[in-house]
């Protein structure tokens, strides 16, 4: 088997609550799911149906500073907030691992034209860099994710998969990695199979959806029989997280997607 398939809960699934998510991916044949605001979870319980499933808990996002993914208010890219924002991904990582996730999102919030060229960058160097002995410690990969500011993050800082890229090389941490939104980045940047195979190496996690639209995969233009042949034949190992808004029934959506991951 090639590498493992995740379900986002609320968006793809159509689930409130992690747990049912858990069964209806067991019942699909999904290997994890993903959720949304692990301050909330009830750790002892999903992780209970995680168990009972054999259903792993992929990923979940990071609270406060860390989890800002608008043009607007405190985020990475703010070094008057650095202490705040390294609690905050050490407060996350907690409660991750009290879930027992095995990945959190780290979004980085918005550009500021107030501050100085490369300041941002430098920021959110900084305090990932800080926090990655707590990652390491917890056994949790903090992935960072680049979002597209065209269609649905208008004001966001971190667009370019390229500088997400830099930023985790200057980090130098192996708790640190990129997630390659194939949507977001299509919409950015395009050229997305040839940018996964040159820099897999920095890619901790994926996540899939067709543009336009953020439908699922064959609802628009790009190839995703050919994206999951790229990401097999480099060797990617990581999850591949279906975070889209299904255009018809989710279960015919996921066992298309199923049907065309490499064997």
């Amino acid at each position: 088997m090639s590498f493992p398939l995740s379900a986002n809960a609320s968006m793809t699934l159509g689930h409130d609550r992690p747990i049912e998510a858990i069964e209806h991916a067991a019942a699909l044949g999904v290997d994890a799911i993903e959720f949304w605001d692990v301050a909330s979870a009830d750790a002892e319980a999903i992780r209970a149906a995680s168990e009972e499933h054999g259903v792993a808990l992929s990923a979940s996002t990071c609270v406060g500073v860390a989890a800002n993914a608008s043009g607007s208010g405190p985020g990475l890219t703010d070094p008057s907030v650095h202490d705040e924002a390294v609690a905050d991904v050490e407060r996350s990582l907690e409660l991750g691992e009290a879930v027992g996730v095995d990945a959190l999102v780290v979004t980085v919030g918005p550009a500021r034209a107030d501050l100085p060229p490369g300041t941002e960058h430098r920021a959110i160097v900084n305090v990932l860099r800080d926090a990655a002995p707590a990652a390491e410690r917890a056994g949790i990969d903090l992935v960072l994710e680049p979002l597209n500011t065209r269609v649905d993050h208008p004001g966001y800082y971190l667009e370019s998969s390229y500088e997400a890229y830099e930023i985790v090389d200057a980090v130098d941490s192996p708790a640190v990695s990129v997630l390659f939104d194939v949507y977001h980045q299509q919409v950015t940047e395009g050229n997305v199979i040839a940018n996964l195979r040159a820099h897999v190496d920095f890619v901790g996690y994926v996540h899939v959806a067709d543009v336009p639209g953020r439908h699922e995969p064959g609802t628009g233009e790009l190839n995703y029989e050919r994206v999951f042949a790229a990401l097999d034949d480099v060797g990617y190992e990581g999850y591949v997280g279906l975070e889209y808004a299904p255009s018809r029934p989710v279960d015919e959506t996921v066992e298309d997607v199923l049907d065309i991951r490499p064997a």
